[in-house]
């Protein structure tokens, strides 16, 4: 043995022994269960921080961060009020700092600025955004290089229930945009698209179709503005640009050559949320050759200068635009430049759908969004 070894390991056996001491003084981590859903449709949240000083909980559909209150041993808790059947997204906000719930890692609402999670109330019967047992289609992804935009970049493709790509069948096609923070799978990981597509079919209240789910950033930059983009209007009239282009000239004609989609117009759909509706807005009804079925909910991010945007849109549209689709939250704070938007298409002569619903700039307005406008495609 080398001298002064035998000092050495005692020496550790002592900080061993201190350490193994120190943790059996600390509290232990109690068990709980975040979120508790109860047959009321009430839910209880709970949030481990002893340190915390103030918790309160962020739920969708609510304007404002909910207090919380906190037990004796360190569990920061709350019951909401009896919940309408939807998917709700959460955080907690612990002394500021927005946080994800470690008790819920299953259901995480992944977004590209902030990570936070969801809780699914069911109701009697199964709403369209719930798993079922009926036939499912099926979500195949993508990768490629775009040329427009000068990255790799992917791209989602749901195929109904039955789909045979080898089949001489030509299906309509619906592309299908996400807002702003989101990714290519925000439409299948928080939005629930393809099931509410399954459900729709096996009501017969909608054709099988393709649905196309693309990233939606022409200028990807844009993303590291956070949420101070608002201020970059020509960033932001770059994006929509770029996109636009890219759709067009590079996603398009790819997936038509990849999936047995129909050439007709009147077999193209394309919608979107917030940016996704402005997108869908600048390239559906400039693209009319294009699309006969547009959709846009919750639009936001156009410069407001319409004639500009939109040059030669006028009453002639009508006898090309099979439906136009125009939605918005009444509590959202994009709902006046919606409605200014409408009124300058009235001005044109231009027809529409207007649709104002209850709720405010979130996934549960925007799935009932597509709910109420996929029945109305291909007719």
């Amino acid at each position: 043995m080398k001298p002064g070894f035998g000092s050495s390991l005692a020496a550790f056996a002592i900080t061993l022994v201190n350490a193994t001491l120190l943790l059996s003084q600390q509290p232990k981590m109690p068990q709980i269960e975040s979120p508790e859903v109860k047959p009321d449709r009430t839910v209880t949240f709970r949030f481990y921080d002893p340190g915390a000083q103030k918790v309160a909980l962020s739920l969708e559909g609510r304007p404002e961060p909910l207090p919380m209150t906190q037990d004796a041993n360190g569990v920061w808790e709350i019951t909401s009020q009896p919940l309408e059947p939807e998917i709700y997204g959460y955080a907690f906000i612990a002394d500021g700092v927005g946080l994800a719930d470690p008790k819920n890692p299953a259901h995480l609402k992944f977004n590209l600025l902030t990570l936070s999670n969801y809780v699914l109330v069911p109701g009697a019967m199964p709403q369209p955004w719930e798993v079922q047992d009926i036939p499912h289609g099926e979500i195949h992804h993508h990768f490629y290089k775009s040329g427009v935009v000068g990255d790799n970049r992917d791209y989602y493709v749901y195929t109904p229930p039955n789909f045979n790509p080898k089949s001489k069948t030509r299906y309509p096609v619906l592309y299908l945009l996400h807002g702003y923070s989101d990714a290519a799978n925000g439409w299948t990981e928080v939005g629930k698209a393809n099931y509410i597509l399954d459900a729709l079919i096996a009501q017969g209240k909608a054709k099988p179709m393709i649905v196309v789910m693309p990233l939606g950033y022409g200028a990807p930059q844009v993303l590291q503005l956070g949420w101070q983009l608002a201020g970059h209007m020509e960033l932001m009239q770059e994006n929509l640009q770029k996109f636009r282009q890219m759709l067009i000239t590079e996603l398009m004609p790819r997936v038509e050559s990849e999936y047995p989609i129909s050439k007709k117009r009147t077999d193209h759909a394309i919608a979107g949320l917030s940016m996704g509706g402005s997108e869908t807005l600048l390239t559906g009804l400039n693209n009319l050759d294009k699309f006969a079925y547009i959709g846009a909910f919750s639009s936001g991010g156009m410069s407001g200068d319409y004639s500009k945007e939109f040059p030669n849109l006028d009453a002639k549209a009508n006898s090309q635009i099979k439906q136009l689709y125009i939605a918005c939250g009444t509590e959202d704070r994009l709902i006046e430049p919606n409605r200014k938007f409408k009124a300058w298409l009235k001005s044109k002569g231009v027809n529409f759908t207007d649709r104002e619903t209850p709720g405010m700039h979130t996934w549960m307005v925007w799935r009932g969004n597509l709910v109420e406008f996929v029945p109305e495609l291909f007719k």
